[in-house]
């Protein structure tokens, strides 16, 4: 019976002291960048303007979910590729589900210190993809002989040699 209770006073102790994100989520989250074209030159920098990644897409790239005590991270990402226009999209950590579990468990050291502190209330989402806007325009040139362009054009044509 003593067994009992120390296990159970135990078991108390350690739900009272963990947060609830900490024990069943991440702080650090692996996040999925692809693009259409594939093959884009991609920069990731947090919100400090620190370089955190260069590679090309598709990349799987770790990411910490928060960005110190009470602050949720933020991510530009930018897409580069010959032939396309540079883009750049904004990835910024929202409030995991998980963190309101403190109220429930009662673990308010969680909530206010281990949650907040780990970067565990943050989650990132998991994928981000980006379609490249090509640099050429949708005009074309066409060489045609003389002798194949319809009358209607003949009149409005110039010489050049």
């Amino acid at each position: 019976m003593k067994k009992i209770v120390v296990a159970m006073l135990v078991l108390v102790s350690l739900l009272a002291l963990t947060g609830c994100a900490t024990v069943v989520s991440d702080s650090t989250y692996p996040v999925t960048i692809t693009s259409e074209p594939q093959g884009a030159k991609i920069t990731i920098t947090d919100s400090a303007n620190r370089v955190v990644y260069v590679g090309s897409t598709p990349a799987s790239v770790s990411l910490e979910a928060g960005s110190g005590f009470f602050s949720k991270a933020s991510y530009t990402i930018k897409f580069e590729k010959a032939g396309f226009e540079p883009s750049l999209y904004t990835l910024t950590s929202t409030i995991d589900g998980w963190y309101w579990g403190n109220l429930l468990v009662g673990g308010v050291l969680g909530m206010v210190i281990i949650d907040p502190m780990t970067g565990a209330m943050w989650k990132l989402d998991p994928t981000v993809f980006v379609e490249l806007e090509s640099t050429q325009s949708g005009l074309t040139v066409s060489v045609m002989d003389v002798n194949n362009a319809p009358e209607s054009w003949k009149s409005a044509m110039v010489r050049i040699s």
